[in-house]
């Protein structure tokens, strides 16, 4: 299948990925699992809802856990360049018979909503409430001190359609497991806008869902302290798989499930991707290395299991690869 090209006019500009909307079933609870466990910081919270957001970033919150009936990953928010990329959104959108609405959010302001033709629900906003970063004080720091979001992935039934959607949109291609022979499908794709390895990757699967959302800390050793930090704090069992290094994107990693079995991703030592010219590197689906260079085996939840989006049906995928392949 063709490589997506990358796109430098975009119709409009999507800056980067920026925060994560998770349905909840206990508030408490899940506050408690990413600020005191995880280590994010609250800025906000209410009976119905709570912000976070990671030590270096200056933005009001880059996680808002909602209370609600059933866990479901709700939205996931992209910040564009400034007001004006909203409305060539609006535009890009009524071209091409895709539903959308203006809406104020709290703490971001001017916020368009709309889901995509995959059944993935999008929202994008172009300023944010700041607040002064918290990566000096660091009396603050718990857990393995998140710095900021990093990306979402997630699993998609139509991958290659998927992909070049938000191809069309700008996002430019850094890595792709593919099936080997001339006619070999992509199987999953990661796309960045930011300059590293990827906002947005995208992966053979029932979906839509979302598989994970990550968050980037700063060396390896603070993955591992997490670790004794879940097992001493009642979370042993949250945490599913890792640490380990992924093939793909160089990261070192572990997965966590919050108490709704939301997926959370730790990450660092990945790279940069800025470059205009970058080559996006090819994995073939029968090299191991991509999904575990080394570490355990995946179980196979992280295979099968995901978030799903309120009021979107979840669709086989498009077809059965040789292996699963979410990273």
């Amino acid at each position: 299948m063709p490589i997506p090209q990358h796109v430098f006019d975009p119709p409009f500009n999507i800056i980067r990925c920026s925060h994560a909307v998770l349905d909840v079933v206990d508030l408490n609870a899940s506050r408690e699992f990413y600020e005191n466990a995880v280590g994010l910081h609250v800025e906000d919270c209410d009976d119905r809802a709570v912000y976070l957001r990671g030590s270096e970033e200056h933005q009001h919150h880059s996680l808002v856990l909602r209370k609600a009936s059933t866990a479901a990953c709700n939205r996931l928010g992209f910040k564009v360049g400034n007001e004006q990329d909203l409305d060539k959104a609006a535009t890009f959108f009524s071209e091409n018979g895709i539903a959308y609405a203006f809406s104020q959010q709290p703490f971001q302001g001017r916020t368009l909503q709309f889901t995509d033709p995959f059944g993935f629900q999008i929202e994008i906003y172009a300023s944010m409430e700041r607040r002064p970063h918290l990566l000096r004080r660091y009396d603050l720091y718990k857990g393995c001190h998140p710095q900021r979001l990093d990306h979402f992935n997630v699993f998609a039934a139509e991958v290659q359609a998927t992909v070049d959607f938000y191809a069309r949109l700008g996002f430019r291609l850094s890595e792709y497991a593919e099936e080997d022979g001339p006619n070999g499908r992509i199987a999953a794709a990661w796309l960045h806008r930011k300059g590293n390895v990827h906002d947005f990757a995208i992966t053979n699967g029932k979906g839509p869902r979302l598989h994970h959302f990550a968050y980037w800390v700063p060396t390896a050793m603070n993955i591992l302290h997490l670790c004794d930090v879940m097992a001493s704090s009642g979370f042993l069992r949250n945490i599913e798989r890792g640490p380990g290094r992924h093939g793909i994107s160089n990261a070192f990693f572990l997965y966590i499930r919050d108490p709704d079995g939301h997926r959370t991703e730790l990450y660092t030592s990945d790279y940069f991707t800025m470059d205009h010219d970058h080559e996006p590197m090819r994995w073939s689906l029968k090299d191991p290395r991509r999904q575990t260079l080394w570490g355990a085996p995946a179980p196979r939840s992280w295979f099968e299991q995901g978030s799903p989006f309120p009021g979107q049906a979840v669709r086989e995928a498009l077809f059965v690869a040789d292996v699963t392949v979410a990273d």
